[in-house]
């Protein structure tokens, strides 16, 4: 479509930029590593998933939108059979493809191999807005092959593919913010959107916890799902962020990238 990296690039860094001032005027929590050094690793992360992207474009030229707009245009997808109203579509859309997300993230943690890849992003010894961009090209490049395939069965517009993205960067980047949100606002939001509070639980450095609060937009599917996890058993301020890594490499590019493939 039209101007749509535009429109995405621009939601994304107006709302990076939003967050990233927040926690600097009411952090959370108090940070254990210097922000320079893991902000210029973790955003060169996120550049290296792009151009992963990016080469992923030339092997298979139709990403999510793309896809879509070529499932509309040959009759693909259940969508594009029924006929249902465009509104409904897209919300059903959304919440199929943010249901996919949830159990996509779940499966990250079950499998072996698929959890060497996810390492990368809990590694981060703290958890804060570029946390939300943290995660290995490869991670990236097969969530990216598990939406376009969901888009072909599915058959969303291209509107509402858009729409999600935009969603899921968004809300991921505010639940991984270093964010103070008031208590009481903390469990009305958290009843629909995975807050802060909520979301760090799950970058806890002790397994039954990083294994809990899967969601990255919606709270709904970890209580539905029994993985809902209220607060972590140290406090907030006291928990410890990451993995068994607890020194400075999580914070270096190198090691980050070539985690996955370590032996430990």
């Amino acid at each position: 479509m039209e101007n749509e990296t535009f429109i995405r690039f621009a939601v994304f860094l107006g709302l990076f930029t939003l967050f990233a001032v927040v926690e600097a005027w009411a952090p959370r929590r108090v940070r254990t590593q210097p922000r320079k050094t893991r902000w210029v690793t973790n955003w060169a992360i996120t550049i290296a998933n792009t151009l992963a992207l990016r080469a992923l474009a030339f092997g298979l030229p139709l990403l999510a939108v793309g896809a879509a707009i070529d499932a509309e245009a040959n009759g693909w997808g259940l969508f594009n059979q029924l006929g249902w109203p465009a509104a409904l579509e897209v919300i059903l859309a959304v919440l199929i493809f943010d249901f996919a997300i949830w159990a996509q993230h779940l499966i990250t943690h079950k499998i072996p191999l698929l959890w060497r890849l996810h390492r990368v992003h809990h590694a981060d010894r703290d958890i804060d807005v570029t946390t939300a961009i943290r995660f290995h090209p490869v991670e990236i490049a097969l969530s990216m092959l598990l939406k376009i395939g969901l888009v072909y069965v599915i058959g969303p517009s291209a509107l509402a593919i858009i729409l999600f993205e935009i969603i899921l960067n968004g809300t991921a980047m505010f639940n991984h913010a270093n964010i103070r949100l008031p208590l009481w606002l903390d469990r009305f939001v958290r009843l629909f959107l995975v807050t802060p509070d909520m979301h760090r639980v799950h970058h806890s450095v002790h397994r039954h916890e990083h294994d809990s609060n899967y969601g990255f937009s919606l709270s709904i599917w970890d209580r539905l799902f029994g993985t809902y996890i209220a607060q972590p058993e140290a406090g907030h301020d006291d928990m410890t962020i990451g993995l068994e890594w607890q020194d400075d490499r999580p914070s270096r590019l190198g090691w980050s990238l070539a985690l996955p493939f370590r032996r430990k």
